[in-house]
């Protein structure tokens, strides 16, 4: 088993190919079953996560960072099949990362760190902050094109209504509205992606 290891490629990639129709549950699925190409579509689909994990969760270097992201999918490799839900993939993917970035910060060269020291290395806030992150380009994905082109100019270029008319070849007055629905339709598509966690008597165990 081999990991990509340029996790740079994966970042280059526009969102709508970043996410295609087959979900994370049935990629999963085909990867039990053998499949290659399913193999590493997993990879290049998450590489990104861990690599996010890794060095802004446990602020690691490019070089740890990318020993991590071999571990994390040779033991995704050998331990998919003890993976209850295929569902819940990704969750049991960040553990399984946050548990491999704790033991490489044992493993170094320097004293080693208390258990409680470790976890304040990776503060909650930011991995959660992380997990919605990963939620919300999901969600973009999942939008029409002309969306996702307008959601990104206006709020990860930071481009103004003047520009992103002059770029979209529309009336500036225009993109006020097209924004506002394209970010309704964003909102339900994350919800749908996350929906309200079952009580605790229906949560897989």
């Amino acid at each position: 088993m081999e990991a990509a290891r340029d996790h740079g490629a994966a970042s280059s990639r526009g969102p709508a190919t970043l996410t295609s129709e087959v979900s994370d549950a049935r990629l999963v699925a085909r990867c039990r079953g053998g499949d290659d190409d399913a193999w590493r579509e997993l990879v290049e689909r998450f590489s990104r996560y861990v690599y996010a994990i890794a060095m802004q969760g446990f602020r690691m270097t490019e070089h740890d960072a990318e020993d991590v992201f071999q571990e994390v999918f040779a033991r995704v490799y050998e331990r998919l099949d003890s993976l209850r839900e295929d569902e819940a993939f990704r969750p049991w993917l960040g553990q399984l990362t946050r548990r491999v970035c704790i033991d490489r910060l044992r493993s170094g060269g320097r004293e080693q760190p208390a258990e409680d020291e470790l976890a304040e290395v990776a503060e909650e806030d930011v991995l959660s902050q992380l997990e919605e992150a990963f939620d919300v380009h999901d969600a973009l994905a999942g939008l029409p094109e002309h969306c996702q082109e307008i959601l990104d100019r206006f709020f990860a270029r930071d481009e103004s209504y003047r520009a992103i008319g002059e770029a979209l070849e529309l009336p500036a007055g225009t993109i006020a509205s097209r924004i506002s629905r394209c970010l309704v339709r964003l909102r339900d598509a994350y919800e749908g992606r996350n929906p309200p966690a079952a009580p605790s008597s229906e949560q897989v165990k």
